[in-house]
């Protein structure tokens, strides 16, 4: 081992870091390196939004977790990063704290939260460019066999890593790959995402290839999600089964669901706030913009996945509206805050939607009370930027950092097609 990587996630969901040779490892975990406080709110195009308490004066210290640190091979060790001030305090921006400390909140209401992650991405070649895989099949055995070495390297690098994958496949678009990565505690499962995304970037280099972990590679094209599964325990009792609500929800767990889809539209920006994000959501599209429920639905915001004898892990929810464009430990955060806030304010269960909600007219909808999440970013980033409520879970200095980054790619690119925006910033988020 020769260095040792230090990676933080920012406001725009872009992955920054630092290294050391490995001699200085204690140091970056000890007394940390510096960062300028603009390294909150770099953009995807490389400027810098710049909030009241975020200027080019002061300094930051990045302090690595040794406990987390992997050995990924070629003489590199990771490990996720967290940002101090210079008196050893935690930095109110810090997204890495920030679900950290909703971790321990959770605790204090008595429970517990376990989180997996899907990842999807596309690869493209190192200019950017489409491969255009010729034969391509969604979800097919020969899209497998075509990335055969490349998907076999990442299943050993993984595994080498401390994150064994439970299942690799073919998407639906074009040279589009998924990946699932283990269910783990929240602050941990989000770490293994950005360790992923690493992974993937160097193997994918090694063939000659990119990751794309754009929310719209191409215009046009298939969009890549990031859906999140949360299973919510109180003491060793699952709440979204054993009870006696629908589908055997307990009261807890039907309150969980009752407070996501009260607070979607508020926290939506910390989901999938990007200038890419909305030309992925839309019905029939399968990313959870019907603000509604059901079991096993794929077209509801929330999905709720059955336990029993086939899922051993037992009953979670999945959220897929989420895009790789989100900061991870953000967008974690923030879907544990409003499940938390169901429960504690004991939110209503609405009625499920057990049907295909993309199949209604407007009219349907709105007999039913099923309305969707917007795709205009400026509604969505106004909703975030006015709730007093996501503010005092989240915190000022996050949900202004987001607002600054996601505000600037709106006014600067507004007047770009899609086609432009796609191609512009189809590796922004790729490590």
């Amino acid at each position: 081992m020769r260095s040792v990587i230090g990676t933080t996630v920012n406001a725009a969901g872009v992955t920054l870091a630092k290294s050391v040779p490995v001699a200085r490892a204690e140091a970056f975990e000890v007394t940390g390196m510096g960062a300028s406080p603009v390294w909150h709110v770099f953009c995807i195009d490389r400027a810098i939004a710049f909030t009241d308490p975020i200027t080019a004066v002061g300094d930051m210290r990045l302090r690595i977790d040794g406990e987390a640190l992997r050995d990924i091979g070629g003489g590199l060790a990771w490990a996720p990063a967290s940002y101090y001030s210079q008196d050893g305090e935690p930095e109110p921006a810090c997204t890495r704290h920030l679900l950290s400390d909703m971790q321990r909140r959770l605790a204090d209401d008595g429970l517990v939260a376990q989180v997996g992650h899907e990842l999807e991405f596309v690869l493209v070649a190192l200019d950017g460019h489409p491969l255009e895989t010729p034969g391509w099949t969604p979800y097919g055995a020969g899209a497998l066999l075509q990335r055969e070495r490349f998907l076999a390297d990442l299943v050993d690098a993984t595994n080498a890593a401390g994150l064994p994958l439970e299942q690799i496949h073919a998407e639906y678009g074009r040279d589009q790959y998924e990946i699932s990565l283990p269910r783990a505690e929240p602050l941990a499962s989000a770490d293994g995402v950005v360790l992923a995304k690493l992974i993937i970037g160097r193997i994918a280099r090694s063939y000659g290839l990119l990751p794309s972990f754009s929310p719209l590679p191409f215009a046009g094209g298939v969009g890549n999600g990031a859906h999140q599964h949360l299973s919510l325990y109180r003491g060793d009792l699952p709440i979204f089964e054993g009870g006696s609500g629908p589908h055997d929800l307990t009261g807890d767990g039907g309150a969980a669901i009752g407070g996501l889809l009260a607070l979607l539209p508020q926290i939506q920006a910390l989901l999938c706030g990007s200038i890419l994000s909305g030309a992925r959501l839309g019905p029939g599209m399968w990313s959870g913009v019907h603000l509604c429920w059901g079991l096993e639905n794929r077209e509801a915001a929330v999905r709720l996945v059955r336990g029993g004898a086939d899922n051993p892990a037992g009953a979670n929810i999945e959220i897929k509206v989420i895009d790789p464009s989100a900061n991870v430990y953000i967008a974690t955060a923030a879907l544990l805050a409003a499940a938390d806030y169901g429960i504690r304010t004991g939110a209503a269960l609405p009625d499920e939607v057990p049907d295909d909600p993309s199949k209604l007219s407007a009219a349907q909808l709105r007999g039913r009370g099923i309305s969707l999440l917007p795709k205009d970013a400026d509604a969505v980033l106004s909703a975030l930027d006015g709730s007093p409520l996501v503010r005092e879970m989240i915190g000022n200095a996050v949900v202004d950092a987001v607002v600054a980054t996601r505000r600037h790619e709106q006014t600067t690119f507004t007047d770009r097609e899609p086609g432009g925006l796609a191609e512009l910033f189809r590796l922004s988020w790729t490590i």
